[in-house]
Formats: structure tokens, sequence, C-alpha cells
């Protein structure tokens, strides 16, 4: 099983990013994918769920801000990020059940 992010980078306070998650050797069709975060010198933390029926949820910091969403055909799952703040700065993941990605940094300089 294999859970890859991708699409982070380096960009300005304002602008906005797509985090894309492709999984491989797992069955996504009945699972939540959730993203998760974790800022430097500080614990990971959830930022935003999406379950296999297309339901999402969001943490409050990023309420608004943030879309996620799903392609159960494609078997990947995408984080939307508009108005980065610099306190999104953080490694971003993607999760599914116990199966993490390796995470992908998303830096937002003021």
């Amino acid at each position: 099983v294999q859970l890859q992010a991708s699409g982070g980078g380096l960009v300005q306070a304002g602008g906005s990013l797509t985090l894309s998650c492709a999984t491989s050797g797992i069955h996504i069709g009945f699972a939540s994918m959730h993203w998760y975060r974790q800022p430097p010198g500080k614990q990971r933390e959830l930022v935003a769920t999406v379950t296999s029926d297309g339901d999402t949820t969001y943490s409050d910091s990023v309420k608004g801000r943030f879309t996620v969403s799903r392609d159960n055909d494609k078997k990947t799952g995408r984080l939307r990020m508009d108005s980065l703040k610099p306190e999104d700065t953080a490694r971003y993941y993607c999760n599914i059940a116990r199966f993490w990605g390796n995470g992908t940094q998303v830096t937002v300089s003021s």
C-alpha cells in the first residue's frame, strides 16, 4: 500500500496550492480520506476529511479556504488550499485507515 502526497511548495500569503494524494495497493472506495498537517515543532493535526460518500469536514482554521475532494475511480484525493496564510506552513499528509503518505511541504511566506 502506498499513499503519495504531492503538490506542495513555496507560496506567498494569499496564494493557492492544490495537493494531491495518489494511492496504490488499496481499495479506497469505502474509506474516508483524511488530510493532516504538522507545523514545525508542533503536533500533527487533522485538517480535512472526505468520506466515501463525498461528505466533507474541515478544521475551523481552514474552513472556507480549503476544499477536499476525491476520485474513487482514479484512487486519488485532492486538497485545494486558497487564501493561504503563513500559519498554514506545515508538512501535509494524506491518510486512509492506518496508512500514511510521506507528506509534502507547504511553506507560506508573509
